[in-house]
């Protein structure tokens, strides 16, 4: 019975001192324009932060403007010395109305996240 617990004992340190894997998604941050905020029609690109890096190369953006119809955007890319900031430029004059934005990222660790939030112009 002794040995059973040494042994129980054993592996349970080893168990806690063993690196635990990361579990953690690339969640959206912040945003700019912010969510539910009110940008101009001027707004040329969306930037969106997540809490880890991100690979531009299977993530990707939509932009939905006013009738649903969608808003021409660039290809995503990283800003400069950051992989945790995706920077989508947008082609033309945003009208008023209300938008959404539709993401879709893979962090660096491959975690798949998506999400949406909106924003409008006046």
């Amino acid at each position: 019975m002794a040995l059973s617990r040494k042994r129980l004992a054993s592996l349970f340190l080893a168990a806690s001192l063993t690196p635990s894997l990361a579990l953690a998604h690339a969640h959206l941050q912040q945003q700019q324009p912010a969510a539910d905020s009110v940008a101009t029609a001027q707004t040329n690109t969306l930037t969106l932060t997540f809490s880890e890096g991100v690979e531009p190369a299977f993530s990707g953006v939509t932009l939905t403007g006013p009738q649903q119809q969608k808003v021409a955007t660039g290809p995503a890319s990283l800003a400069s010395g950051n992989d945790r900031q995706l920077i989508v430029p947008i082609k033309a004059e945003l009208s008023p109305g209300n938008y959404q934005v539709d993401w879709h990222v893979v962090s660096v660790d491959s975690h798949k996240t998506k999400g949406s939030y909106q924003f409008s112009v006046k």
